[in-house]
């Protein structure tokens, strides 16, 4: 099957209705946008509607209103950021449906933008209401998905509304589609996986789905602490899953996953806690595995180094405290200067450690997605992608 993208689609002079994912943080005090990451990422495609004349509608959701109006979840604040960052007005609708905003709608000239009100105001959105997705089609006459990070949820905005309006990929879903299925289904080989976060159980059908496809898995974070028992460790007071113990065993025997050899542990988890580095062995008691080791860093380069396509989802410490973010740093910036392979950045919090190192623009794609991405990585099937292709 082939995805439907921004390019097939006949958008000059048209009312394109565009589902951004705006969902960004807000300042607490100003009320402002405090990261526009999300809002940049979907530049390109708003940019490209412009310059091909088309009359550009965007809608999104901003956190969880669970239906009702909510005037701090507004989306005044995004308009604002969004005019900045494009160099022109962005109109902004006191409400996404209703005969206001189709009269705001049919105002518009070829090359402007009106930004709706969230979406999840209304409880149609999430409940994927046809009448809600008829009132909002009214809006447009073309519709596109662009947000990669909500293609996991069956609502109105991301799946919905393809029943109403042909429906295709914008640039940034295509980019991610792109990405995440080569290095699911055509990866270059050596194919090395790097995956951390804190619990083997959260990553486990994206272990399970990897596996069979890479050529060595790297573990880190606090999901290694399971696997660590698993060896027959003990970890002391570090996190681990001891109902995970037999499976992490299981994962073990497939002879593909390196384990950290040693760790930086410490007394508690806070930035002016007492800290060593140990080989594993066992931790002591009341201690905590909070980063992989300098000797662990080195094996984990050495198996990366041949790497021709490197997937690397979940920080491998808890790299937000400076004593423990040194493994995650050595990652980062050996992968960052990895010329020749293939680097995918597997959306939640690695993103926020690349960025937050300065390294997010050297690696090949940085995924927007956090649920999303896992599905994906899972082998799942996500509703707001699975409407864009065009039928077998």
């Amino acid at each position: 099957m082939k995805l439907r993208t921004l390019h097939d689609a006949p958008v000059s002079g048209k009312r394109v209705l565009v589902r951004v994912d705006f969902n960004v943080p807000l300042d607490r005090k100003t009320g402002e946008v405090a990261d526009d990451t999300r809002i940049r990422a979907a530049l390109p495609t708003i940019q490209y509607l412009i310059r091909q004349g088309a009359r550009v509608i965007l809608m999104s959701h901003l956190g969880r209103p669970d239906g009702k109006v909510v005037d701090s979840l507004r989306l005044d604040p995004v308009a604002r950021r969004l005019s900045h960052l494009l160099g022109r007005p962005v109109k902004k609708a006191p409400d996404c449906v209703g005969p206001d905003v189709e009269a705001m709608v049919a105002r518009l000239e070829p090359g402007e933008v009106l930004l709706l009100e969230n979406v999840r105001f209304h409880p149609g959105e999430e409940a994927n209401d046809p009448a809600f997705a008829e009132a909002l089609a009214r809006l447009g006459e073309i519709y596109v998905n662009d947000a990669f990070g909500t293609a996991h949820r069956a609502h109105t905005s991301t799946a919905g509304l393809a029943r109403f309006l042909p429906a295709y990929a914008g640039l940034l879903m295509e980019k991610e589609v792109y990405y995440l299925t080569k290095v699911l289904e055509s990866p270059e080989r050596p194919y090395i996986a790097v995956i951390g976060g804190a619990k083997v159980s959260d990553k486990l059908p994206v272990l399970r789905n990897l596996l069979p496809r890479v050529d060595r898995l790297l573990v880190g974070g606090g999901m290694a602490n399971t696997f660590l028992r698993a060896q027959g460790h003990r970890v002391g007071a570090s996190l681990h899953e001891e109902d995970q113990v037999d499976i992490a065993r299981e994962l073990l025997a497939a002879g593909k996953i390196l384990v950290p050899i040693d760790g930086v542990i410490a007394d508690r988890v806070a930035a002016d806690a007492r800290t060593q580095i140990i080989s594993f062995g066992d931790v002591p008691e009341g201690w905590s595995v909070l980063d992989i080791g300098p000797e662990t860093v080195r094996q984990f380069q050495e198996a990366l180094r041949p790497a021709r396509t490197v997937l690397w989802n979940g920080p491998v410490g808890v790299f937000e405290l400076e004593p423990f973010a040194g493994g995650t740093r050595a990652i980062a910036e050996f992968l960052a200067g990895l010329t020749g392979a293939l680097r995918v950045i597997g959306g939640g919090e690695t993103v926020a450690a690349v960025e937050k190192l300065g390294l997010a623009d050297k690696f090949d794609h940085v995924s927007t997605g956090g649920g999303a991405t896992l599905e994906f990585l899972e082998g799942r099937t996500l509703p707001g992608i699975a409407v864009l292709y065009e039928p077998a």
